[in-house]
């Protein structure tokens, strides 16, 4: 495996390193050209007692597939979700977070993600559709040049 360098926004909640309030993830590409991130879910995202809370977990799987995206060279954006709770998603515990491209046709990008525990038992699982934009438009209508 090898770390996916993705310019990400450095306070993206996420993946930005800098943002110390956010996920922090770290992603990398295997063999297979999968997106993968280990994952510990800090108690500060708990929903249920001793479990993450829905809305982690799905920023989690988002987050996956805009990186699949990203390893193909793919800035998008989220225009669908759908995410599948097969199961409550422990705090603190070692995880492993996985994502894969599976089809394009234009700007349109489908994703798939899964989050797994250390056992390999997918926990969630989500569908996305993402749409392409121009990265470099799109930050200079953020920053205002």
């Amino acid at each position: 495996m090898h770390p996916l360098s993705h310019g990400a926004m450095h306070h993206c909640f996420g993946c930005g390193l800098e943002n110390r309030t956010g996920l922090r993830l770290r992603f990398y590409v295997d063999g297979t050209g999968q997106v993968v991130s280990p994952v510990r879910v800090a108690k500060r995202f708990q929903g249920p007692p001793g479990h993450a809370h829905g809305g982690i977990i799905a920023t989690l799987l988002d987050e996956a597939m805009s990186k699949a995206n990203r390893a193909r060279g793919v800035v998008a954006m989220t225009r669908h979700l759908d995410v599948e709770y097969l199961r409550p998603v422990p705090v603190g515990a070692p995880l492993r977070l996985t994502a894969r491209h599976v089809g394009g046709e234009g700007r349109k990008h489908r994703c798939e993600a899964e989050l797994a525990d250390g056992k390999g038992t997918i926990l969630s699982r989500a569908k996305g559709l993402f749409i392409a934009i121009d990265a470099e438009k799109f930050r200079r209508s953020q920053t205002g040049t």
